[in-house]
Parts: C-alpha cells; structure tokens; sequence
C-alpha cells in the first residue's frame, strides 16, 4: 500500500490549491457568465409582447423562448461531458462567445424567425455557463469549502431573478436608446458584460492540462438525446395551445420516446465514452440526486412561475412591480444558500439541508396556496421567503453530494447532469401547471361569478351609468345579461380595465386556480423530503477535483511504472 510505504513525500508543488484571493478573483469571471445565463430567462418575458408587436409577430413569440431552452437544455449535458474529456476552459470561453454572438445578432434580428433562430444560438451558449462555472469551482475548491463559495452563485441567481423583470421592463418601455430601439437592449446589454467576463477568464483562469488519454465522442448518444428531447420539450412549451392530445402532440410524445430509447441503447454501446455514462446510475448518491433534482425543479417552477402571475392577474401589478415584489423570495434564496454553504463548511455535513429545504419547499407552498386578491403584500413577503429559504437551503448541497460521490474524471458530467434533471424538472412542472391553471380557470371564474353576480355590490355595478359608458365593461355586461359570450381568458389584460366590481370574480377565479397549483406542488415535494431523507451521506473530501484527478494519474502512472519492471 502506497500510504504505509515510508518513501520521501510526494512533490506538491503542482497540486496546491489556489489562495482564496484567487478564487474569488476567478469566481468573479465566473459569476459573469451565470449571470447572464439566469438574467436571460427573465429579462425576455417582460418585454417579448413589445418585441412581437415591433417584428409584427406576437403569434410567434412562443417559439422565442423554446428556441432558448431547447438548445440550452440540450447543450449542458454535452459540456459537461466534452469538458472532462478537454478540457473546462476552452469550453467556458466558447460558451461565452456563442452567448454574446447570440446577444448581438438578436438586438439586430428584422423578424420573430430570425430572433428566433438567433435565441436558439444563445441558448447553446447559456447551457454551458452554469454547469461549467459551478464543475470549475469543483476543480479549483475541496468539497468541505465548496459549499460557500457556491452561495455566492445562488445569489447571483436569485438576484438575476428579479432584475430581469425590472430591465426587461425599462428596457421594453423606452422607445429609443443612444438611437437604438429600446427592446433591443435586452440583448445588447449582455455584451460589455460579457466581454468582461471573458476578459477576466482569460487572464486569471489556469487549470492543468488534463493528461493525453485517447477518447471516443458519443456522437450516437447526442443526436439520439437531441432526437428525445427536442419533441418533448416542444410539447411541454406548446402543448397548451396545440392540445395534448393532438396530432402534433401525439407526434411528438411518439418520437420522444423512440429518441430516449435510442439514447438509452447508444450510451450502453459507449460505456465509459457515454455522454451520460448509465453506470453512474448506480452510485446510489447520483441516482437520488437525480431524481430528487427532478422533483425540486418539479415544485421549484410550480411556484416560481405562478406567484408572479398571481401579482399581475390577482393583483393587478406590471411585469416590473412583480419583479420588485418578489425581491423576499431573493433574500430567502440568499440566506437559505450562505446559511447551508457555513455550516457545511464547519460541520462537513450536508444531508440535513435538502431535508429541511424541501420541507420549507412544501410549507411555502401550501402558505402561497391560500394567496387570495385581497392579500397583503406583508403576507405575501412572507410565504415567498419561506419558499426562497427552502430553495437555498436544497440546490447547492445536493450539487455538492454529486460532485463529492463521484469520481473527479466525471465531475462535469455529473455536476451538468445534476442540472439538467433540475431543468427537466422546472420545464415539465411548468407544463403541467400551466396546464392545471388554465384548465381549471374558467371553472373557477363560472363558481366565483355565481357566487358574486348576485350581490347588492355587483348588482349595483350593472346599474351604474359610468360603468355601462365604459367599453371596457361591455364584455362583461354583456355576458352578465345573456347578450354576448364570455370574454377569452387567452389574453388576461382586459380584466385590470374592468370597473372593480365587476372584476371581483375573474381575479377570484385565477387566484384559486393559481392556489390549486401550489397544492399540488406542495404534494410533489412531499416526495422531495423522501428522496432527500435517503440520500446517503458520505464525508466530504478536503481535496480539490484538481488535486484528486492529480493523485489518481500518478497512482496510476506508478502503478504503470511498477507492473513495467516486474
């Protein structure tokens, strides 16, 4: 044995980790390209409905979002892997670059194809800055400290989070800017930002070669998963307006399938060359990760894409105030992941924070599900830092279990997989709540408006010269007096323009609707606490990914030596 032979020390001269000053220099960079990876997803939303008006193309505005998360969603599993093979840096700096050459053109695109095709091309990029900045800080940090700088990356989501709404906003609302149009700063904007961050990464990022090793890429494997995934996540993002029983939805539940099966085959043929390796399903740490990470994004999307819907139908706010109302459930994400990324730090254990994280997951979940038009925003500040406290307490621990259980070749695969379950998850929970909401809204408007029509206030309402002169009422007179049908809830604006009296039971009927959704993900993330609570708990290593993966070649490279001169 290797330990008990007392040989001179080995020479470390080449496995140091770096100083903190060093990392933190090299997080900065990172935390740049992570940001612009979650700032994309919600800087887009506040201003797409001015963005399809400008390229006359509001019907296709749908297809501006699932070009970027199918090729993002795509894209993370394949850096994960390409990078342990290559390399984290060169990837890194790719993945910027596709990121801002995405940016640029869709500030320039002429149509809603074009930006389209152009958010596509971003997207590629935005897939591989988080997984890649969260596996480079698992190279550069061991596992106990990891757990504190990685709070850091949470609070640069959560904080992106609600800046997106505010910029988006700001940016949709001005008609012109240095004598470019105003929308087109939601991407231009990315660009001085990101070329500090390649800058930056650039000049202070050096990792080690990795060692000449002859590899197989799994080319089967990527168009098989592209093949399963693409229809799937088409589905998941349109499935609302196609049907989901449709042809097109039956098209492309069929080819999905046949495409993950063709996956499952082609990464069994690859072995240890696999995009995603299937052994590493049975390292029981993997597995339950995987599949609690599924059940987070699950629930995490229920919430996350209701209670801003909620502020703005409900409550009747702008996509800005929204965005500035949610700014507890950042705090909460915050303290949640600086609280969890100390105490693992001094204690070295981990399991106890996804446990009381997906617990404070369902408790807010069930606080929000009560959320009613009358509700005070105090109430609501309330239930949202519950919600964001049980988020920060459960996303970077069980990142940090995979990437301690997991040997340190595999730490880009399985630190990128951990996300792409996460983002299956969100994007399957969208759907399917999105769905419950709008399949159950009407029921809910009908039950509030039987409930409400007859009283002395909505009655008087009906009567009021100054309602009827108003033709923002007449849709809702009409149907209340059996002359018109019902208005179409595809666009909810017109509810704000309603006298008050007589909007009573359309806010009523969404806020229920948006309640009975987080029932149900509250329910689901009673399988989260499951998951969490078998989740094995292993001692976190003192060494970095760098100094493992080190320690391994020369292990085998002694050995090597050895079997050579017997």
């Amino acid at each position: 044995m290797t330990q008990s032979t007392p040989a001179a020390p080995p020479d470390t001269s080449s496995t140091h980790g770096p100083s903190h000053r060093e990392i933190v220099t090299i997080l900065g960079g990172l935390m740049i390209g992570m940001f612009l990876a979650a700032l994309d997803q919600t800087i887009v939303a506040t201003s797409i409905r001015t963005i399809g008006d400008d390229l006359h193309g509001l019907e296709l505005q749908a297809w501006v979002t699932t070009a970027y998360l199918i090729t993002s969603t795509i894209a993370t599993p394949l850096y994960g892997k390409l990078s342990d093979i290559y390399g984290r840096k060169p990837f890194y700096l790719l993945a910027i670059s596709l990121f801002l050459v995405g940016s640029l053109l869709s500030g320039t695109a002429h149509s809603m194809y074009q930006l389209a095709i152009y958010r596509g091309l971003q997207g590629l990029g935005a897939g591989g800055l988080m997984s890649l900045a969260i596996t480079i800080l698992g190279d550069l940090v061991a596992p106990r400290e990891r757990a504190r700088y990685q709070a850091y990356f949470l609070a640069v989501f959560g904080t992106s989070s609600v800046l997106g709404p505010v910029i988006g906003g700001f940016f949709a609302g001005a008609s012109s800017i240095l004598g470019i149009t105003g929308w087109r700063w939601v991407f231009l904007v990315n660009l001085p930002i990101g070329i500090v961050g390649l800058f930056v990464i650039t000049r202070v990022l050096h990792l080690p070669p990795l060692p000449k090793i002859q590899h197989k890429i799994d080319w089967q494997g990527a168009v098989a998963l592209v093949v399963g995934l693409v229809p799937l996540l088409l589905i998941a993002e349109q499935g609302q307006s196609w049907g989901w029983t449709s042809t097109a939805a039956l098209l492309c539940y069929g080819t999905g399938a046949l495409g993950l099966a063709l996956f499952v085959l082609a990464e069994r043929v690859a072995g240890k060359d696999a995009l995603l390796p299937l052994y590493l399903f049975r390292n029981k740490t993997f597995s339950i990760s995987a599949g609690a990470n599924v059940v987070i994004g699950l629930g995490m999307f229920g919430g996350l894409a209701t209670l801003p819907l909620y502020l703005q139908i409900a409550k009747g706010m702008t996509p800005t105030q929204a965005g500035l109302t949610l700014i507890p459930l950042t705090l909460g994400i915050m303290i949640g992941s600086v609280i969890s990324g100390q105490l693992v730090s001094r204690t070295g254990r981990y399991k106890v924070f996804p446990i009381i994280g997906t617990i404070l997951l369902g408790i807010g979940a069930l606080l929000m599900s009560r959320l009613q038009p009358g509700t005070t925003l105090t109430v609501v500040s309330i239930d949202s830092i519950v919600f964001g406290l049980g988020l920060g307490l459960t996303m970077q621990p069980l990142i940090l279990a995979v990437q301690n259980a997991v040997p340190p070749r595999e730490m880009g695969v399985a630190t990128s997989s951990s996300l792409f379950f996460r983002q299956v998850g969100g994007t399957l929970g969208t759907a399917v709540f999105l769905s419950v909401l709008f399949s159950t809204v009407g029921g809910k408007i009908a039950t509030a408006f039987a409930r409400i029509a007859p009283t002395a206030d909505f009655q008087a309402a009906l009567k009021d010269p100054a309602v009827l002169a108003n033709p923002a009422n007449a849709p809702v007179v009409s149907m209340v007096t059996g002359h018109g049908a019902p208005p179409s809830l595809s666009d909810s604006s017109f509810i704000n323009a309603l006298d008050p009296r007589l909007a009573k039971p359309f806010l009523e009927g969404f806020a229920n609707s948006i309640d009975l959704v987080l029932v149900i993900a509250a329910a689901i993330m009673v399988l989260g606490v499951v998951l969490t609570a078998i989740l094995p708990e292993l001692a976190l290593q003192n060494r970095s990914g760098i100094q493992n993966r080190m320690d391994d070649e020369k292990a085998e490279a002694d050995a090597a030596a050895v079997a050579v001169g017997v």
